[in-house]
């Protein structure tokens, strides 16, 4: 058997790696379906993992305007997972940082997330799961992560 080196255009690639990218989304999404936050509700409190944010940032980063991101971090600071503060240099600004709780919830989120993939991935062959694993470093450069 040979190998033979196939050529597929940007384009296409960016296609296939877009609906690559939703069936993760989704498929993390129906795994946390009954958990009492949000996937999304989890990617902003992993957001505040490393300190207090300011809310614009989190907005930016969340690719959501202001008013979106103030109603998320309202439901949040209802359910007591993080609290607002006002940035040192700026009394103006307000910033969102992880409560005990909170910190408590992301770690319990990813935990059950972190299972569920590697329950996934034992499904894999040891040549598929060596795919994944040797392409995350791309991945890694594509979404602008070390």
């Amino acid at each position: 058997m040979f190998n033979e080196t196939v050529t597929v255009s940007d384009r296409e690639l960016a296609e296939r790696l877009n609906q690559r990218l939703r069936d993760v989304v989704l498929m993390l999404r129906r795994a946390g379906a009954d958990q009492p936050i949000t996937s999304q509700q989890l990617s902003v409190l992993g957001s505040l993992e490393n300190g207090p944010r300011r809310m614009t940032e989190l907005a930016a980063e969340h690719g959501v305007r202001l008013p979106t991101m103030t109603a998320q971090i309202n439901r949040l600071e209802r359910d007591g997972l993080i609290t607002r503060g006002r940035d040192g240099a700026d009394a103006r600004v307000v910033t969102a940082g992880l409560t005990r709780t909170g910190r408590d919830r992301l770690a319990e989120g990813r935990e059950r997330r972190i299972g569920f993939l590697a329950e996934r991935l034992a499904h894999l062959t040891d040549e598929e799961r060596a795919a994944v694993a040797e392409a995350l470093p791309a991945l890694g450069k594509l979404f602008g992560k070390p």
